[in-house]
């Protein structure tokens, strides 16, 4: 894949990782549209940048996903790049009062909203000479921590959706790529866990691998965290739980 002169939706682009992807990509001459749910990061945003354009969108809400889907069709008909990158994380033992809300949201902006941005843009993809589409999942989608199940469902999720979609886009247009991370030093993950890696390292990485083609990017420790997965589950687990 091409890393310059592109026509990008990025989710989640005006903090931590999707903000480090954004510097770097409107560095390289893209042409960029920012997605988030706060106006007045998205305006900021907008003043930071040129070239780039925002839409303010709630992923937790399916009218609103649509209405970006639309969005594209009527404004982006250049769009080549989708980078599935926003996504939260809450961390609660489940049979608590607001578990249904907290689940609902997770689902949602983690998985079922990224999955129908891939299916509803796809067609616009496929008229593409080159295109792309890139999902962010995380390490947790193999080797689950105590504190955030649904969050780690959600990725594992991802994962084998884009799996499963880079299998049906096989001999089109559209490449299908994963971001795999580490733990990333990202507002997310403020007071939690050690050995980060910057947002910017992890940008670095995500490119060398994009231009190559490499479709499953694994990011820092997520390398040494699969290997021991396969040939020592029971460790990996016994590491991850309490992280």
């Amino acid at each position: 894949m091409k890393t310059s002169n592109n026509t990008i939706l990025l989710t989640g682009g005006t903090s931590g990782i999707g903000y480090s992807i954004l510097k770097k990509l409107n560095a390289l001459d893209n042409k960029i549209l920012v997605v988030g749910s706060d106006h007045q990061r998205l305006e900021k945003i907008k003043s930071e940048f040129k070239n780039i354009d925002t839409f303010c969108c709630d992923l937790s809400m399916s009218a609103d996903v649509q209405r970006l889907i639309d969005f594209c069709y009527e404004s982006y008909l250049d769009l080549n790049v989708v980078i599935n990158n926003a996504g939260v994380q809450y961390n609660y033992g489940l049979g608590s009062e607001d578990d249904l809300s907290k689940i609902e949201k997770e689902v949602t902006i983690n998985f079922t909203s990224p999955m129908k941005l891939c299916s509803g843009l796809l067609p616009l993809l496929k008229k593409q000479p080159v295109s792309a589409i890139v999902n962010v999942s995380s390490g947790l989608a193999f080797v689950p921590k105590k504190s955030a199940p649904i969050y780690c469902g959600t990725k594992a999720a991802i994962h084998l959706a884009t799996m499963s979609l880079r299998y049906q886009c096989d001999g089109t247009s559209v490449k299908v790529f994963e971001i795999i991370p580490s733990l990333i030093d990202t507002p997310m993950t403020a007071g939690r866990g050690k050995g980060k890696i910057s947002p910017d390292e992890l940008v670095e990485e995500f490119l060398l691998k994009f231009k190559k083609d490499q479709h499953e990017i694994n990011i820092g420790k997520v390398k040494v965290l699969r290997l021991l997965q396969r040939i020592a589950p029971s460790l990996a687990n016994r590491i991850l739980r309490d992280s």
